[in-house]
């Protein structure tokens, strides 16, 4: 594996075998750690991944004692680089509006910072980006070439709301795109999946959780009320 979309396409594959609880891969180490929930022999997870991959077991020596001591992260420190965003998002919405404060503009401007915030961290890994995406998004799973294009589908969301140009297209649209994706989020918290949230691309690993699915109820939650007041 020599790339974040080599990382993310094992990560995939792995996840998709029936019995698989979680996926996680170490790129420098070229290892992968699967959590099972019951036994699954070698051939299976080897069968699930291309030809050019080939994966072997890795067995502790014998008469060693090998201690590991890992810190982990909370969820809500997992979740600090997010909710800090929101944070700045907010603020700049609300100040770019507050004299005198105007809602209407507050809510546009904050689902425009949203997706333009959003959109440059998935932009600095445009090709790892959409297997992670892949992974959770229904939509992305069937047509791979949404999966490329929606990094650049937010920005010009993003843009439109700025400029306040075709508000109702935008507002419909978000309304589409995060129901969309908010199905897919609902899923693998159900299933009680493992994987990595792609709301930040690669380049910020956060873990997939109910946070992902409250950042997408809440633009959506925005767009239908700016929607309705437009009528």
């Amino acid at each position: 594996m020599t790339c974040n979309g080599c990382r993310n396409g094992v990560e995939q594959k792995l996840s998709a075998v029936p019995g698989v609880v979680s996926v996680k891969v170490d790129l420098e180490r070229a290892e992968a750690e699967v959590e099972m929930e019951e036994h699954i022999p070698l051939s299976t997870l080897s069968s699930a991944l291309p030809e050019k991959y080939t994966i072997t077991e890795k067995i502790a020596k014998p008469f060693m004692a090998q201690a590991i001591v890992t810190e982990e992260k909370s969820e809500w420190k997992q979740l600090f680089p997010l909710l800090l965003i929101f944070g700045y998002i907010t603020v700049a919405a609300f100040l770019l509006n507050r004299n005198p404060f105007d809602y209407h503009g507050f809510m546009l401007d904050f689902m425009g910072l949203f997706y333009i915030v959003f959109s440059f961290f998935k932009m600095l890994d445009l090709k790892g980006f959409p297997d992670s995406f892949r992974m959770y998004d229904p939509l992305a799973k069937h047509v791979k070439a949404y999966a490329v294009i929606y990094p650049f589908l937010e920005t010009a969301l993003g843009l439109m709301f700025l400029m306040r140009f075709e508000i109702g297209i935008a507002l419909i649209a978000t309304i589409v795109i995060l129901g969309i994706t908010t199905v897919g989020v609902i899923k693998v918290l159900l299933d009680k999946k493992s994987i990595q949230c792609a709301c930040l691309g690669t380049a910020l690993k956060l873990p997939m959780t109910k946070a992902t699915f409250i950042e997408n109820s809440i633009m959506i939650v925005m767009a239908i009320v700016m929607l309705f007041s437009m009528f």
